[in-house]
């Protein structure tokens, strides 16, 4: 018995000596190693398919009403608020037809200035004419007593008859100079009456085109719709992410070709969504669904699922994702009036439950070059497992390759080993001993 009792002691000291001396050197005693990586088991159970989308609200059918050219800045003076509601070719916009007016007056003005003008040209070229037409006769009478006078030249002596002719090639060229001059007279008169006329021309399509664009700085609505008026963006030079701008109102000044307000239909306001492939096979034309609309805090509309897209949409430049996504759309049971198109939303679409099907967590399934897997553990170790994603829901995933009970990682193993390399080292206790 005291030779048993030695020999304990024996063994208890040298355990003591042991810690004292790894105390002494600063060695750290490390506890037992734990794996760092998160598991789930494969279960099978139902799963509810509910698919979660966002999208947008867009009108069936909007008309935008434009400021008509007018050559220059136009002051609004009606403009009816956004939600109200009008019928068809009820007054929605009005602007100020002053310098319309202004330039109609002007119009007239040159217009009938024209036309005074031209009176009294007819009226001169009138005299005018006359009075060549009575210079051509008495010239042609000068030609004419010519050349009887030099008809009897052989009865009358040398000179006289030399002096008969003359005076006759003198009254003919006097008559040619004349049908010249009547000509060019009338030549000019002409010009210089065209130059008239077409001062009136150009006067009356101004007073037209006055008088038009007056019609036009009235506008009536097309359709039967909700009043949507637009931001005023007149006089911005920039532009920043938040900026809230003030929509067009009365008395504000804006330019031709300024879209200042729609009307959307009435009970055309739709959803339009995106889904991935896996979710546009979960959904069927009529089922139903939740909205909320970002503009509406606090506010849920019913919808059902109305047409779905057969071809995937296209992406952006920067998508490297090689999950397609497919439009969906949905008719909203009562559309608010306060609804308008372009605003962002959240979709909640009831999807059908299937009652037996192997699903983990949807986290655990990876994605890369369109190819799925997971990590399974088998023994100390986890290897890469090609599955296939059969549907998928905001937090769980159905899944094809496993079997129920399977551990499967919850991070990609890999990342964290390194992790938790990289977050390991010497115990705090041990470096100060030193």
């Amino acid at each position: 018995m005291t030779v048993a009792r030695r020999a304990i002691w024996g063994a208890a000291g040298v355990v003591v000596a042991i810690v004292a001396v790894t105390f002494a050197t600063g060695a750290p005693v490390l506890p037992e190693r734990r794996s760092s990586v998160p598991t789930a088991k494969v279960v099978r159970g139902p799963l509810k398919l509910t698919v979660y989308a966002t999208g947008e609200l867009r009108a069936g059918r909007t008309v935008g009403l434009m400021a008509p050219p007018a050559g220059g800045s136009l002051r609004i003076l009606k403009l009816l608020p956004t939600g109200t509601a009008v019928k068809k070719d009820d007054v929605v916009l009005e602007f100020d037809p002053a310098d319309q007016q202004f330039a109609v007056e002007q119009a007239k003005s040159d217009l009938d200035e024209a036309k005074q003008a031209i009176v009294k040209m007819n009226a001169d070229n009138a005299v005018t004419a006359s009075q060549d037409k009575l210079n051509l006769l008495t010239a042609q009478y000068d030609v004419r007593r010519g050349e009887l006078n030099a008809a009897g030249n052989e009865f009358i002596g040398a000179i006289d008859a030399q002096k008969n002719v003359l005076t006759l090639e003198e009254a003919r060229q006097h008559l040619r100079q004349l049908e010249q001059d009547a000509a060019a007279r009338g030549a000019t008169s002409a010009a210089a009456l065209a130059v008239v006329d077409e001062r009136r021309h150009k006067a009356e399509l101004e007073m037209e085109r006055a008088q038009q664009i007056i019609n036009n700085l009235v506008l009536k609505s097309p359709i039967d719709g909700v009043i949507s008026v637009k931001e005023n963006r007149d006089g911005q030079y920039f532009f920043f992410t938040g900026m809230v701008l003030p929509q067009y109102r009365e008395g504000d000044t804006t330019f031709s070709g300024r879209n200042i307000a729609d009307v959307v239909e009435n009970g055309r306001m739709e959803v339009r969504a995106k889904v991935t492939e896996t979710d546009r096979d979960n959904l069927q034309t009529g089922q139903t669904a939740t909205v909320q609309v970002d503009a509406l805090p606090g506010r849920t509309f019913n919808a059902k699922v109305g047409a779905l897209s057969g071809g995937a949409s296209r992406g952006s430049f920067f998508e490297t994702s090689a999950v397609r996504q497919f439009d969906i759309g949905l008719d909203l049971d009562r559309p608010d009036p306060q609804m308008r198109a372009g605003s962002s939303l959240r979709v909640v679409i009831d999807g059908r439950e299937i009652k037996e099907a192997l699903h983990v967590p949807r986290q655990a399934v990876f994605e890369k070059a369109g190819r799925n897997y997971v990590f399974l553990q088998i023994g100390d170790r986890f290897d890469r497992r090609d599955v296939k994603v059969v549907n998928r829901t905001e937090s769980r995933a159905a899944i094809s390759g496993l079997n129920e009970g399977d551990v499967i990682a919850l991070v990609d193993p890999d990342v964290a080993a390194s992790r938790s390399k990289s977050s390991s080292g010497p115990i705090a206790g041990a470096s100060s001993a030193k």
